[in-house]
């Protein structure tokens, strides 16, 4: 068993986004986001897997095929199909938040600095 505190160490980056992998196996990958202010990650999709998205801090505007964006704070959860184009901006504060996605590689590009 391995318990986490979601919001103790934190780690941010003043470049861009910093993702941090907190679970990753064959089934289930979960990584938490830590963005400054206004800092964002550009659009990107996961093309295998469902990917879902948790605030645990801050506000946030995400956006995901249609363009659209939902401004989402803490306790708020969206939903992206495999494929979906998404795009994430941290409003005036810190924004946190988990992905979930599931039957997910190991080893990602996406874990550790977020690329320019």
């Amino acid at each position: 068993m391995k318990t986490t505190n979601l919001l103790e160490d934190l780690k941010f980056s003043d470049q861009r986004g910093l993702s941090e992998a907190l679970l990753a196996d064959q089934q289930l990958r979960i990584l938490r986001f830590c963005l400054h202010p206004h800092q964002e990650i550009a659009e990107h999709s996961s093309p295998h897997s469902t990917v879902v998205l948790v605030v645990l801090k801050g506000k946030g505007l995400f956006s995901g095929a249609d363009g659209k964006e939902t401004c989402l704070e803490a306790q708020s959860m969206i939903v992206f199909q495999p494929g979906e184009k998404h795009r994430i901006q941290a409003q005036d504060q810190e924004l946190v938040f988990l992905a979930f996605l599931q039957g997910a590689e190991v080893e990602h590009p996406a874990v550790g600095l977020m690329a320019d």
